[in-house]
């Protein structure tokens, strides 16, 4: 018997993603992406985060920390997020769930 309850985080409307890729992208080449814990999404599809939109501080840069903190500030946008206690890291968890299931992960940000 199938259940009817949604699986967490699933979109609304399935999405249909291409295979994940681990390409080497530099902060610089960041521009229409998102980063999290280093793995690259494309959101340009999004307008949310375009130049005015309400997540436009998440994008070209990996932001780990500020979804980790709930943070929508541009300072707490970094890729620290080691050191962050074990709620905030279960948060960044659920983000990178969320972000893996509604945009192509298109690569890895560049050491």
């Amino acid at each position: 018997m199938a259940s009817s309850e949604p699986k967490p985080f699933a979109p609304k409307n399935p999405v249909q993603l291409d295979p994940p890729k681990d390409d080497p992208i530099s902060v610089e080449n960041l521009a229409k992406c998102d980063a999290i814990k280093g793995t690259v999404f494309d959101v340009s599809g999004n307008s949310a985060y375009g130049p005015n939109g309400s997540y436009h501080v998440f994008a070209g840069r990996d932001a780990s920390r500020a979804l980790a903190q709930s943070s929508l500030k541009a300072e707490d946008c970094r890729p620290e997020w080691e050191d962050l206690p074990d709620k905030e890291k279960k948060v960044l968890e659920d983000w990178f769930t969320f972000f893996s299931k509604r945009y192509n992960i298109v690569g890895k940000v560049a050491a």
